[in-house]
């Protein structure tokens, strides 16, 4: 991939790409002062609504509101549904994959994934072998991340399937334009996503197989960095927030504990990491979780959502061999490719690495949240000559991949509107049938030049629309 950038809105002539017509006439012809004043009102409202993110370690404090930008990422139904295509497909291959881990193991046996990848991996859980989930799903809600390079074309930068956060500001950003830009939904037929809530609730239940299922979110609590999107959900869900302290087990059964007294949950919308979920099987300093939920887990009382060991499949150094699983499960092409990826636990992809690590972006793999990662060619010297060294003491721990051309979409700055770089999470959701709502989280890095666009790290959000061609 070269250093070529694709911009959303206008093509290499500087024309406007044909999707974002109606809107580019609706910039031109609507003052400037005008523009402001309704963003200054979005920032007043996003303040008055709570929608904050936690920012762990920084000095001035932790809530953050995340910025919101009022131009749109858009992207032509067409185009959006070979996106979806392919995210379909893609989770579908990581839940065949999670199934088959878990129980003959086939695609290890047959040498596709290199069985030292897996069984040695963090994320794999012997808790979870040999247990039969309810439709041999395991990642019932799964975040894709998205680029694309000069060309534009896609490209999967990684999947999330542990716990894949930011559906709410996609839905806040969306219910922002819609109050504060009615015109432009008039003016053209954009997707709705306000429906998510309700196939995330759909979803839940038929995880389960009994006919109506108890479903609660259980959160780390109000300090955790996605808290406001644990609480959003459980709202437009119209289910219980709950604690690990609002939670027990009895006779391999969990409970809530209410005013009328405990209330049997056979389905919960975790937002907490494996470890944390029962001191009793895994850490046993956790006061987050619930003393014996895995025995009502591995009893078939309980459905979690996602599954305990889901881990395993998001690891960056798993990632390189999901197009393998495409093959190898669904006898098909992967429709989505993934970005060139060296591991660095093989001495010769190190070696690679190591000589070219201006150029390179290098990441933990188990990292996220843009932390632990190496930009390359935005790094000094001496930051690069520090990497060197923890690359070279835990090279296992690291992948490297060429430093993406991230598309830019125009964005209003301090200096007035200009390109800044964007990718894209669309959410899937797999229960009876696996689907996702048209269009997605999209973030924006918001420092000029930067490819960053984790909100940890200063980026934003942007409204994405699927607009009818």
């Amino acid at each position: 991939m070269t250093r070529v950038f694709y911009d959303e809105m206008y093509d290499a002539d500087g024309h406007c790409r044909p999707h974002y017509h109606a809107f580019a006439q609706w910039l031109a012809n609507t003052p400037a002062d005008e523009l402001a004043k309704r963003r200054q009102e979005a920032d007043l409202l996003f303040h008055r609504a709570g929608i904050t993110f936690t920012l762990y370690g920084d000095e001035q404090g932790t809530e953050r509101l995340i910025p919101f930008d009022t131009i749109p990422r858009s992207i032509p139904a067409s185009e959006w549904r070979t996106v979806e295509r392919g995210c379909i497909q893609r989770v579908q291959a990581l839940n065949l994959f999670l199934e088959d881990l878990y129980h003959g193991q086939r695609i290890l046996k047959e040498g596709v994934v290199p069985i030292e990848q897996v069984l040695t991996n963090d994320g794999y859980q012997m808790a979870m072998q040999g247990l039969d989930l309810h439709r041999g799903l395991y990642a019932h809600i799964a975040g894709v991340d998205l680029v694309r390079d000069g060309d534009g074309r896609y490209f999967v930068l990684e999947d999330n399937l542990r716990t894949p956060s930011g559906v709410s500001y996609m839905l806040e950003d969306r219910k922002m334009m819609m109050r504060l830009f009615p015109e432009l939904f008039a003016a053209q037929r954009i997707a709705p996503v306000n429906h998510y809530p309700n196939l995330l609730l759909t979803t839940l239940k038929e995880s389960s197989p009994l006919d109506n299922p108890s479903v609660a979110v259980l959160t780390p609590g109000r300090f955790n960095s996605a808290y406001f999107e644990h609480a959003f959900l459980a709202r437009e869900m119209g289910v219980e927030l709950v604690e690990g302290a609002d939670l027990f087990v009895r006779d391999e059964h969990v409970y809530m504990r209410t005013t009328s007294g405990p209330q049997r949950v056979d389905v919960l919308y975790r937002r907490l990491d494996d470890a944390f979920l029962d001191p009793l099987a895994f850490n046993p300093e956790s006061t987050l979780g619930v003393p014996g939920l895995l025995a009502a887990y591995r009893a078939g009382n309980l459905v979690l959502a996602n599954a305990i060991g889901t881990g395993v499949a998001d690891d960056k150094s798993i990632y390189p061999y999901v197009n393998d699983m495409i093959r190898f499960y669904l006898s098909e092409e992967p429709i989505l490719n993934n970005v060139p990826t060296w591991q660095c636990h093989k001495p010769d992809e190190l070696s690679h690495v190591l000589a070219n690590l201006p150029e390179l972006v290098v990441k933990e793999t188990q990292g996220s949240g843009g932390y632990g990662m190496l930009v390359g060619p935005a790094s000094t010297s001496a930051q690069i000559e520090a990497f060197r060294e923890r690359l070279k003491a835990n090279p296992a721990a690291y992948i490297a991949q060429p430093t993406l051309s991230l598309s830019t979409c125009p964005t209003f700055v301090e200096s007035g509107i200009a390109p800044r770089h964007i990718d894209l999470r669309p959410f899937v959701l797999s229960g009876r049938e696996t689907r996702l709502v048209p269009g997605g989280l999209t973030r924006v890095a918001l420092r000029d030049g930067s490819l960053v666009v984790n909100s940890s790290q200063g980026g934003g959000t942007k409204d994405t629309w699927v607009v009818e061609d």
